[in-house]
């Protein structure tokens, strides 16, 4: 009955519009006042269609808008397809280049990512053992930094001497490339507050300023595992960020040989591959270093931001 009285009350308006102005439906398109005239629309009135005929004729249209997005997915796909392999390569890494591209314009170190509260870790999953393979002695492990204001040769840092710097913890999402994840609550040291200590040289000569002056820096840090069979390339901004830690606690406790002993990357703005386990070197470079899973034999994004 309420649909039925709605429907009444909008005939009554109707009425009352057309007599007080004159306009009908019957006035398109000659009338300049109408609507339709004004907007410029096309439109094209059948005669009248019976419910039958009327249901039939969308099926009609359905079927064909079906027809003809089904014949443009098939044709993308056989594109794809007979497209040469270098073509589709330099397609891939022109779309990859275009997304790190609108990843940085819209970078800001003050965007953080979601944190969780300790009861909402969840159990974490081992993936990836690439560079892991043999034992080490965490007693006697040490860190190679390069790169750095004032040096020519390495600095060799203790996992203690990494202790002594500001201890920061987060509980933050972990998201591998593959598609899942897990929360996980991570212990350490900022990456800046690693930075602040151990100071990046500059590319132009200046005094170094992390804090205030990041663009003044090397803009990249190449990270490899102590048999550098494994590597990651970071650009300085991701890596500076306030949520990159140089972690060695996960949930805890101090990590596990296969979650990254005794030290590892962790930052919830890029995907696992990039969070590099059981860190052996770090250097600071003006060069763009090679990343392993971005090596053409595998394909994958160089900035594995999200």
């Amino acid at each position: 009955m309420s649909q039925d009285k709605d429907r009444e009350v909008l005939l009554e308006k109707v009425r009352e519009f057309e007599e007080r102005t004159g306009h009908t439906v019957d006035s398109f398109p000659d009338d300049p006042n109408n609507t339709a005239s004004v907007l410029k629309e096309h439109r094209y009135l059948s005669e009248p269609l019976s419910a039958g005929d009327a249901g039939r004729r969308m099926f009609i249209k359905s079927l064909t808008g079906f027809a003809v997005g089904g014949v443009a997915a098939a044709t993308g796909i056989l594109s794809w397809l007979w497209m040469p392999g270098e073509t589709k390569t330099a397609l891939l890494r022109r779309t990859f280049e275009f997304n790190e591209k609108l990843s940085q314009i819209f970078y800001r170190p003050s965007r953080l990512a979601p944190e969780f509260a300790p009861d909402q870790v969840t159990a974490p999953r081992t993936n990836g053992m690439e560079g892991l393979e043999g034992e080490i002695d965490t007693a006697a492990y040490t860190i190679a930094v390069g790169g750095l204001a004032g040096r020519t040769e390495d600095l060799i840092l203790t996992l203690d001497d990494i202790r002594k710097l500001p201890r920061t913890e987060m509980v933050t999402e972990f998201k591998c490339i593959e598609g899942w994840s897990y929360i996980v609550m991570w212990a350490g040291v900022r990456f800046s507050d690693f930075a602040a200590k151990y100071l990046p040289q500059t590319h132009n000569g200046t005094q170094p300023d992390v804090v205030n002056r990041p663009q003044d820096l090397l803009p990249y840090v190449y990270i490899t595992t102590p048999d550098e069979k494994y590597y990651v390339a970071w650009d300085m901004p991701s890596i500076l960020h306030p949520q990159t830690l140089l972690a060695y606690e996960m949930n805890g406790s101090p990590l596990k040989p296969e979650n990254g002993a005794p030290l590892r990357l962790a930052s919830p703005t890029k995907y696992g591959i990039k969070q590099i386990k059981r860190i052996g070197r770090i250097e600071f470079t003006a060069e763009r270093p090679k990343d392993f899973w971005a090596d053409p034999q595998y394909g994958y994004d160089w900035y594995a931001g999200h």
